[in-house]
């Protein structure tokens, strides 16, 4: 199973831009949702979760700015993304953690804020 990403690209400080991550209908509800970032001589972190029930969780520089959904009857999670700062800037990658049947990974979508 894999993870289909879109969304993403350039913004300006102060934008806005939402990312999708699409699975596969026969793990997407048992699995918690994760967006990690990954910026050039950073180390990669996470951004945001949400579990099968619906509890979410925020890095703390995003808190307030960012929010992530999921839904089920699409098979599809959402990291909406407002306020957008020069250092949000990086590759994002949706994960789908199913315990101890291990994860899968999208493909990383590029976010770039610039002026």
């Amino acid at each position: 199973a894999h993870l289909t990403e879109s969304g993403g690209g350039l913004v300006q400080p102060g934008g806005s831009l939402r990312l999708s991550c699409a699975a596969p209908d026969t793990i997407f509800s048992f699995a918690n949702i994760a967006w990690h970032r990954s910026a050039v001589g950073k180390l990669r972190e996470m951004v945001a979760s949400i579990s099968t029930s619906g509890t979410t969780n925020y890095l703390d520089s995003v808190k307030g700015r960012f929010i992530i959904s999921r839904d089920n009857t699409k098979n599809t999670a959402y990291l909406q993304m407002n306020d957008l700062k020069p250092e949000d800037a990086a590759v994002y990658y949706c994960q789908a953690d199913l315990g101890p049947l291990g994860d899968t990974w999208g493909q990383g979508r590029q976010v770039t804020v610039a002026s």
